[in-house]
């Protein structure tokens, strides 16, 4: 028996990554039967058959887990947000924060294309860099056409393992093919009709980039706020939840209630308006969420 990790899932089969060797690795039945599926990122332990095929037996206790996309144990997210072709789209970017908040993984902030702005688009694009910087949240811009902020994002994925996720056509695979040229990922043009992208990765995969693995994940254009439920949404949101105790009431959701220390922190433009009105939004959407069973 032996340990390691599996980097990629893909027709049934669980790639582990066992030092310097992969191993193709099936699961065992008693997954189906328990409902289990191992997941990329997992820890297990696996038993070698012939062929250097073997079977994965055991599954270690994940540190967190995403359902969209299937990967597990991730230490950050690179969150890649283009500010151009599609458009830069912050009630979406409070939304995947929001998600990965809520999973204890630390966001990372990247914008791409930014050699597409004008001169007065860029000023309002670094404006809204600064109140995330000032949130808390590494802010990292990028421009593959003339490689400004690859190295910063070659310093972050040291050692880590790491999810790059976003809206379809932002260009995460012409970002992970300009930090690694071997990939030669598949990369598409934008729709001009929709304004995004086609997706272009099928399936998630753990790359070697830097001294890390990093996920290249299928993008996605909506993101339900999945199982979260009132009471943790501001603790999703770093700046209200570190206002929160300062709230004349305990448990207070920061919407009508008297000396809410959050709501007056909005009024003084501590916190940034649109972050406000994201949090409030998200409030009305968990509230009517329909009840699953």
């Amino acid at each position: 028996m032996a340990n390691g990790k599996i980097i990629k899932a893909l027709s049934g089969f669980y790639y582990v990554l066992d030092g310097e060797k992969v191993v193709r690795c099936r699961g065992r039945g008693v997954f189906r039967k328990q409902k289990i599926s191992p997941l990329v990122g997992d820890y297990v332990e696996y038993q070698l058959e012939s062929n250097q095929e073997g079977y994965i037996l055991s599954i270690e206790k994940r540190k967190n887990e995403l359902i969209r996309p299937p990967i597990a144990n991730v230490d950050q997210a690179i969150l890649v947000f283009s500010v151009a072709r599609p458009n830069f789209h912050l009630g979406l970017l409070d939304r995947f924060l929001v998600l990965i908040e809520s999973k204890a993984i630390t966001p990372i902030i990247c914008l791409t294309k930014m050699d597409l702005l004008s001169p007065e688009d860029e000023q309002k694009i670094h404006s809204y860099c600064e109140d995330y910087r000032e949130i808390g949240y590494q802010v990292i811009t990028t421009s593959v056409k003339n490689g400004s902020g690859l190295d910063q994002i070659r310093a972050v994925l040291q050692e880590k393992t790491s999810v790059f996720a976003g809206q379809s056509g932002v260009g995460k695979s012409s970002l992970l093919n300009a930090l690694r040229p071997d990939l030669q990922l598949e990369t598409k043009d934008i729709s001009d009709s929709l304004g995004r992208g086609k997706h272009t990765t099928r399936h998630v995969e753990l790359i070697e980039i830097d001294n890390g693995l990093v996920a290249d994940t299928p993008g996605f254009s909506s993101l339900e706020l999945g199982d979260l439920d009132l009471d943790e949404l501001s603790s999703c949101f770093p700046e209200i939840h570190q206002l929160s105790q300062y709230c004349k009431f305990r448990g207070c959701r920061h919407l009508n209630e008297p000396k809410c220390a959050v709501r007056e922190a909005v009024e003084m433009k501590k916190i940034p308006a649109y972050r406000y009105d994201h949090y409030q939004q998200f409030l009305v959407e968990i509230k009517e969420r329909k009840p699953r069973y």
